[in-house]
Parts: C-alpha cells; sequence; structure tokens
C-alpha cells in the first residue's frame, strides 16, 4: 500500500524550478495533489471494509409477489406427500436444480393451518417477537456468497475507481512535469535556471541599473535646464539610433562629453569587487553561449505544448466515461451467482456500504478534474495568443540606458516568458548580461581598475628611434589613464577588439603614431578631430577588409599608412580605397597583402606618394600599369610578388631613387639597360631572386651607390660592376662566386663589400686599394690567409671572416685603427694566435660606435 508521502513525491520538482512554473502549473499541482489524496483515501476505505452484504431472497416470498395463492398451495401440496421417510432426509439441504425448503418449515406451516398443536403455538409466538426469515446458511456460505456476488454484482468501476483516479492523476503529474525531465530539455532548463539565479544576485545587476537611474536623473536635470546643456559630441561609432523624445541621449559606452564641460562621472556605485567583477564577466560569457545553443530550436516549447496538449485530451477523456459510471455506483444489487447446488439459493439482495462515500468522491473527482481541463483549456489559450517563440525586451530598453538589448527566440524566448509569469523582474535583470553596452561599462570598470597610470607607465619603453611607446595587447578596452599619459609618442593597440577612443586623447599632445593591429577602434568625435590634426603615421593589421575604421580614410594630415591584411583581388572593390583622395598629405603607403594587381583606388593619392611597398605573400602581381602614374615615388618595393622580369612600368619613374625587387623568380635582368633613364637611382635591390648573370649593360646606371644581388645564382662578377664609381656598398653574399676580380680596387668609393657564403680561396691585393671599407664580410668561403695588407682599411670597423680555412691572423690587424673585437668576427682559437699587444689594440673600448654591414 502507497503512503501520501510516497505517492506524493512524485509531483515533487526541484525547488530552483519553480521560477519556470506559472501559476496555473502550480495550482494544477495542488489539484494533482488533492486528487491523490482522493485516491489514496478511496483505495484505502475499500482495503479496509468489507465490500459488499448478501442476503438470499428466499423463493416462497418471490412466489408470494408474483403467484401467492399458487405458490401456497403448491407448498402444502409438497408437505402432504411427503412421507416421514422422506422427513428425516429432508432435513438436510438439498442442493438439486429446483428450489426446495426445509422439511421443519413446512411441517410447521402445515400445522399451523390444519393441526395445530401447542408446539405451533409457541413456534407462532417466536415467529412474532422475531425479524426476518431464517436461511439455515453458514458463515463460511455467506462468505462465499459476498466474495461472489463482488465481482459479479458490484459495477467495475465501484471496484477500481480509486485506482483508476490514482492512474489518472500519476499520468497528469507525469505530463506537467515531463518537460523538466526529458533529457534533452532537462539540461538547457537546468543551465537557464542556474544562470538567471547568478544574474538575479549578481552585483553587477544592482549596479548597472543603479547607474541606470544615476544616468536617467541626470538627463531629467538636463532636460529641465534646458535642450543646450546636452551633450554636443557623441561617438561617430556608435550603433544607436536616433533618440526619440522618451528615450535619453546616451552615448554608448555610457560616457559623454561636450564643449564646455568635462565628462560626467558615475559616482561610487561603479566602483566594483575584483570577484564580483570577474564573476559578471564570466555570465555574460555564460549567457551568450547559451543563447546560442538554446535560440536555435523550439524543442522545449513544442515539448510544453504538447503535454499541454495532452493534459486536455486526458480531462476530457476522464470527464466522458466518468459521467456515464456515475449512477452505477448505489447501495443495493441484484446477485445472481447460479451457485444454487452450493447454497440452495439462486437470487441475493446485496449492499455495497461503500457507495454513499464512494459516490461522494467521484464527484469530487469530477469537480476537481473540471477545474483542472478549465485550467489546460486556459494554458492552451495562453500559448497560442502570443507568438512565445518571440520575446522583446522593449519595457527594458525603455526603463535603462540599455538600449541595444537585442530581441530573443525561441526556446530562449519561451523560457523568459514563463519566467514573466513567476516575476518580471527576473528577465529585466537577465536582460542586463544580453547587452553588449552594459558588458562594455563591466569591461571598462574592471580595466580602469586593474591597469592605474603606474602600471601602465612601467609599460611604457624606448623603441629604436628613441621615442617612448606603450604596447597593450589582448585587453577587454584601452584603460582611461592610457590618455593621461600625454608624453607618449606611439600607442601600439593590438587584439583590442572592444577599443574606443575618448576624447582625452586630445591631451596627448605628443602622439604621432598609431598601430591597430586587428583592433578596430572606434573614435568618438572630439577624439577624431585630434587625431585629424596631429596623427601622421598609421598602422592598421587586419583580417577582413572590413576590420579597417572608416575614419581611417578621413585623416587629411597622414603622413605614412600601413596596412596588413587581406585585400585579394574579390575584396578590391570593398577596399575603400576610393576615399584615400582625402589624404592628400599622405607620402608613405605600405601594403602587405596578397594582391594579383595594384588596386587603381591607390592611384587617386599617386601624386602624393614619395614611397610605395608592396609585401604580397607569393601571390603573382600581374598588372603594374598604374606605377606609371606615381611620379613622384622615389622608393618603390615590390617583394615577393612571383616577378619573372624587372617590369616595364618601372621605366617611367623618373624620380625613383630606389628599387627594391626582393624575393621574386627574376632569372635574367637584361632591361637593366633601361635604367640609364632614371638618372635618380642610386639603389638596385635584386635579392634573394634566381639570376645567374650581371649584364654589361648595368655600366649604364651612372649614379648608383647600392647593389644588392645576395641570394642568387651568380658564379662571376664582370668587370662592368666595377666600372661603377659612386658605387658605395656591394652584397654578392651567398652565391657562386669563386673570384674576386682585380678591378674591385678601381671602387674607391666602396664602403660595404659583402661576399659571405661563396667559395672565395684568395683575395686579392686590389682589394685592400678601396681605403675607404668600413664593412668587410669574407665569412663562409674557402679562404686560406690574410694579406698583411689589411692594415691598409684604416676605416675598418667590421670584418668577418668566420668559416674560413684560416691557420692564422695577421698581426698587421693591430694597425686598423677603428677596429675592436666586437666588429671581428671569427673562431676564437684564431683570435688567441695574434700577438698581446694585437689583441690589447683590439680590446679597448674607444666608445666609436659600431657600424655593421648594410
Amino acid at each position: 500500500m502507497f503512503t501520501l508521502a510516497e505517492v506524493a513525491s512524485l509531483s515533487d520538482i526541484q525547488p530552483t524550478y519553480r521560477i519556470l512554473k506559472p501559476w496555473w502549473d502550480v495550482f494544477m499541482d495542488y489539484l494533482a495533489v488533492v486528487m491523490l489524496m482522493v485516491a489514496i483515501f478511496a483505495g484505502t476505505m475499500q482495503l479496509t471494509k468489507d465490500q459488499v452484504v448478501c442476503l438470499p431472497v428466499l423463493q416462497s416470498t418471490v412466489n408470494s409477489k408474483v403467484q401467492p395463492d399458487t405458490a401456497g398451495k403448491a407448498d402444502f401440496t409438497t408437505v402432504e406427500t411427503t412421507t416421514g421417510q422422506e422427513e428425516a432426509s429432508m432435513r438436510t439441504v438439498s442442493y438439486g436444480s429446483t428450489p426446495t425448503v426445509t422439511p421443519d418449515i413446512l411441517s410447521r406451516a402445515t400445522s399451523s393451518q390444519y393441526q395445530p398443536t401447542e408446539s405451533d403455538q409457541e413456534l407462532k409466538k417466536e415467529q412474532k417477537d422475531s425479524s426476518g426469515r431464517k436461511t439455515n446458511l453458514d458463515f463460511q456460505q455467506y462468505v462465499f456468497i459476498n466474495q461472489m456476488c463482488y465481482h459479479l454484482a458490484l459495477p467495475w468501476y465501484s471496484k477500481y475507481f480509486p485506482y483508476l483516479v490514482l492512474i489518472h492523476t500519476i499520468i497528469l503529474i507525469v505530463s506537467s512535469n515531463f518537460w523538466f525531465k526529458y533529457p534533452k530539455t532537462c539540461s538547457k532548463i537546468e543551465h537557464f535556471v542556474s544562470i538567471l539565479g547568478k544574474c538575479f544576485e549578481s552585483p553587477w545587476t544592482t549596479k548597472a541599473l543603479s547607474e541606470t537611474a544615476c544616468e536617467d536623473s541626470e538627463e531629467n536635470k538636463q532636460r529641465l535646464t534646458g535642450a543646450q546643456s546636452l551633450p554636443k559630441y557623441v561617438s561617430t561609432s556608435s550603433d544607436e539610433g536616433s533618440p526619440s523624445a522618451s528615450t535619453p541621449m546616451i552615448t554608448k559606452s555610457g560616457f559623454k562629453f561636450s564643449a564646455d564641460k568635462p565628462m560626467i562621472e558615475i559616482p561610487s556605485v561603479t566602483i566594483l569587487d575584483k570577484k564580483d567583477g570577474e564573476q559578471a564577466k564570466a555570465l555574460f560569457e555564460k549567457v551568450r553561449k547559451f543563447r546560442a545553443h538554446v535560440e536555435d530550436s523550439d524543442l522545449i516549447y513544442k515539448l510544453y505544448v504538447g503535454q499541454t496538449v495532452i493534459k486536455t485530451v486526458k480531462f476530457i477523456f476522464i470527464l466522458c466515461y466518468t459521467a456515464n459510471f456515475v449512477n452505477t455506483i448505489s447501495f443495493e444489487h441484484i446477485c445472481n451467482p447460479k451457485v444454487e447446488h452450493l447454497i440452495g439459493y439462486t437470487q441475493f439482495e446485496c449492499t455495497h456500504n461503500m457507495a454513499y462515500m464512494l459516490k461522494k468522491l467521484l464527484i469530487s473527482y469530477i469537480s476537481l478534474i473540471c477545474v483542472y481541463g478549465f485550467i489546460c483549456l486556459y494554458t492552451l489559450f495562453w500559448l497560442f495568443r502570443i507568438p512565445l517563440k518571440e520575446y522583446s525586451f522593449e519595457k527594458v530598453r525603455e526603463e535603462s540606458s540599455f538600449s541595444d538589448i537585442p530581441d530573443v527566440k525561441n526556446d530562449f524566448a519561451f523560457l523568459l516568458h514563463m519566467v514573466d509569469q513567476y516575476d518580471q523582474l527576473y528577465s529585466k535583470r537577465f536582460g542586463v548580461f544580453l547587452s553588449e553596452v552594459s558588458e562594455n561599462k563591466l569591461r571598462g570598470i574592471s580595466l580602469n581598475h586593474e591597469w592605474t597610470y603606474e602600471k601602465l607607465r612601467q609599460h611604457v619603453s624606448r623603441n629604436a628611434q628613441d621615442k617612448q611607446e606603450l604596447h597593450l595587447f589582448m585587453l577587454s578596452g584601452v584603460p582611461d589613464a592610457v590618455f593621461d599619459l600625454t608624453d607618449l609618442d606611439v600607442l601600439k593597440l593590438e587584439l583590442i577588439p572592444e577599443a574606443k577612443i575618448t576624447a582625452k586623447i586630445s591631451q596627448m599632445t605628443n602622439l604621432q603614431e598609431l598601430h591597430l593591429y586587428h583592433c578596430p577602434a572606434k573614435v568618438e568625435q572630439t577624439a577624431f578631430s585630434f587625431l585629424r590634426d596631429h596623427l601622421r603615421c598609421l598602422h592598421v593589421k587586419f583580417t577582413d577588409v572590413a576590420e579597417i575604421p572608416a575614419w581611417v580614410y578621413l585623416l587629411k594630415t597622414l603622413r605614412e599608412l600601413y596596412l596588413i591584411g587581406n585585400l585579394n583581388s574579390e575584396n578590391n572593390k570593398m577596399i575603400g580605397l576610393e576615399s584615400l583622395r582625402e589624404l592628400r598629405h599622405l607620402k608613405i603607403l605600405h601594403v602587405k597583402s596578397n594582391l594579383t594587381k595594384i588596386p587603381p583606388n591607390i592611384t587617386d593619392v599617386a601624386p602624393h606618394l614619395t614611397k610605395l611597398v608592396i609585401h604580397n605573400d607569393g601571390t603573382k602581381l600581374v598588372v603594374l600599369n598604374s606605377l606609371k602614374k606615381m611620379t613622384n615615388v622615389a622608393e618603390l618595393e615590390l617583394q615577393n610578388c612571383e616577378l619573372e622580369r624587372i617590369p616595364h612600368a618601372i621605366f617611367s619613374l623618373s624620380n625613383l631613387q630606389e628599387l627594391d625587387l626582393k624575393s621574386n623568380n627574376i632569372r635574367t635582368i637584361e632591361e637593366i639597360i633601361s635604367f640609364q633613364h632614371l638618372k635618380r637611382l642610386t639603389c638596385l635591390k635584386l635579392w634573394h631572386n634566381k639570376i645567374v648573370s650581371i649584364p654589361s649593360s648595368i655600366t649604364h646606371i651612372k649614379n648608383l651607390e647600392s647593389l644588392y644581388l645576395s641570394n642568387n645564382k651568380l658564379e662571376t662578377l664582370p668587370a662592368a660592376v666595377f666600372s661603377l664609381q659612386k658605387l658605395r656598398c656591394l652584397d654578392v653574399s651567398y652565391n657562386s662566386i669563386a673570384v674576386i676580380p682585380v678591378e674591385i680596387g678601381l671602387l674607391q668609393n666602396l664602403q660595404h663589400f659583402h661576399i659571405t657564403g661563396n667559395k672565395v680561396d684568395v683575395l686579392p691585393k686590389q682589394l685592400f686599394k678601396c681605403v675607404k671599407l668600413r664593412t668587410l664580410s669574407l665569412g663562409q668561403n674557402c679562404i686560406t690567409s690574410i694579406p698583411d695588407k689589411v692594415s691598409q682599411l684604416l676605416q675598418l670597423t667590421y670584418l668577418e671572416l668566420k668559416g674560413n680555412c684560416l691557420d692564422r691572423l695577421p698581426a698587421t690587424l693591430g694597425q686598423c685603427q677603428l677596429l675592436r673585437k666586437s666588429g671581428l668576427v671569427v673562431e676564437d682559437h684564431l683570435f688567441d694566435t695574434l700577438p698581446s699587444e694585437v689583441k690589447e689594440v683590439l680590446n679597448q673600448d674607444t666608445g666609436i660606435p659600431f657600424a655593421n654591414g648594410i
């Protein structure tokens, strides 16, 4: 037998789920508990009390009702024909097929009418004193017939009513709570309830809403004092629309700037404990992931609708069949068990002692079912009256500054609708964690708390140009204290997706260089005005062209622009470089990408450019005709562009001074003769190619001062190279050159000579006639000895000899006045062969700066 506590536990739901149970579900749960009590009470009554009580219907009584005269005569006739012997045998009950009565009763009845005696008079007196009729049935026979008639005469509904109520109620309880238990919905619901509780209790929720209240009160004051006190400048990158009459004008970040008043600071309410801040940031991430996980399906909604439909159908079914069986529950029943051969009677009258109570319980149960059904119908009406798969935070947006809270859909929307039936404050507080404005405020508060002015000052360093530089990497935003570093020259922001440059940047009067690496920074209007007038150099590194901020193309005073990212031919039309025409002062354009042609839009600034650098990732650069328009370009770099020959468009650049074609597939440079028209060309870099020979036409480049041919396939150096009298730097490292021609002595202005990584075995004496040499790289060759004439190189500061076949160093190295041990690259054992006085000279520190190579 079930106890009430055991059965009631079936309807228990975890207390945390209560926020997802609207009033009708709660009410139906209580109704289900009452129905359980009805079922258990009825079942207990049936198990503890007798089922039915039956008494036989005597045959004489039945016959007298139908044919009283005939029955009486038949009885008497039977008595008269009965012999004395038969009378003795008939004192036992006959089990024949025909109804019989006992001889004693018949003899008494006969004697009372025809032969009255003294004993008959006494019998009459007893009959007058007692009521009812004697049946001569034993107790076991009564028990037997009661059990028989319980199954035969009693309607089935009277017998199974308590159990049916119990089964129906359990089905209704399971139907009500199935959406909490189904595996594919249970995890989502548990996760949602957990997040919702944390969002409701998070200190950030209270602080964010309090901050909104502060802002609203401030806006009300401003509205009362006049519209002229409203902020004048707002962020140009704000995603909000135009404010309506009922919505306060605020910036996306919550901070305001105007021309005549400082930023409005929120009081100490924005101070957040570090632990609470970390918890709030984790909640933002959880809400974002949960939304993406739940919003793509509507399984929870369909399951809830399905179980409501099932409960409604169940209610209709119970009501229909129960109404038909209400009248079958009665107190009296006629039983014909057909066991007269055992009992001697064919018909019994039975009473069901539980009939009255069961009928009252059944009426109560029907009443409960009707109430339950009406609630189910109301639930269906609610489910289909409004679109529950869509949820709008419109009221929350109107009541707070978080106007960017998005509308949600599917299961996420349905769960929020269910929460609203419990308490709308839950969804309002939950909406705080769907707002990017709220998240940005939290990030800003946490960021400013962590990155103070003192900490930022510790990260400031000096770069190669001796400028003060600050590099911020992977932060949630730009700390406000950065703008207090007024002496900063270079600011690097890398992987900061929510970077925002506020008006306080106008304090950084020394700032001229800005780096944005995967950082689509948003700039307020006042900050943009400052950058437009002061910024000189900008580096933008991006993955997609859309990451380039639009304000970049409006910096009219910008001198240098570095674009590093994907700008292939399909995206050239979207690059937005057509607005480069506004960059009237742009001098240097550096593009590191995968171009197949130079974007035509670059020609908008072609007349102003003095330096163009294109670093491809190995993509072949085909169309170069637009280079002809860049008449003022002095430096041109086309690196890793898969060029096979020197482009003819280059020969039209009359002002070209330096050409760098590094890392291409150039095999021949016969076109070099055309460089004679480039009168200003002084530097030619053809390194990291596949050049096998240098044509004699190179002599026509009279003004060439630097020639870089390293990492090619040269085997010889033609004498034409040494006719370039103005040559100061010659780099032929990492080729296959075996001999240094004696004509090298003609290069009297040569200062840097690099021939590392070749096959040279002998150094000609004419090499040491180049007395202006400062850098001499002879490493990784086959040189066996260094001539003593090396002492003639009085200006030598760097000498590389490592990787040769030397067994000693000449002592005359000590006469190279500017050479020091730091500039002598040689094996240690060879340095030890030098005389001690020479080593002392080389070990001296004269403080002369070391000039290394190129």
